[in-house]
């Protein structure tokens, strides 16, 4: 068994996805040794490696971020509008999706569904 996984599909033009990526920041400082956050970029279009980068630089932010170049983990995932973000318990089963920018509450809500704190 892994650990529970929090799944987030995003692109630095994506204002949505800017708005929450505080609060992901702030969850993986507080959980990201009991959860794995997963930041997928969606590095296709008019996003690049080098602007997805630059933006996590700018922003400081920690948490481990991934590059998709070919849309492979977006299209496997079914991940069509940003931001989407996924739920994934420890037994690797998808419990809940959320589509569009979510708040620091809806982020815990997800996490409560796939973490019991020890």
């Amino acid at each position: 068994v892994g650990k529970p996984i929090v799944l987030n599909f995003w692109a630095s033009w994506c204002g949505p996805c800017q708005m929450e990526m505080p609060d992901f920041q702030e969850k993986y400082l507080e959980l990201g040794d009991e959860i794995q956050f997963l930041m997928v970029n969606i590095t296709t279009g008019r996003e690049t490696l080098e602007s997805a980068s630059q933006f996590i630089a700018q922003q400081g932010y920690t948490f481990p971020v991934f590059y998709d170049t070919a849309s492979n983990a977006a299209m496997t995932y079914g991940a069509y509008s940003l931001p989407t973000t996924f739920f994934i318990d420890a037994e690797g089963c998808a419990i809940a999706k959320a589509t569009g920018a979510i708040s620091a509450d809806i982020l815990q809500q997800g996490i409560d569904m796939i973490y019991t704190p020890q």
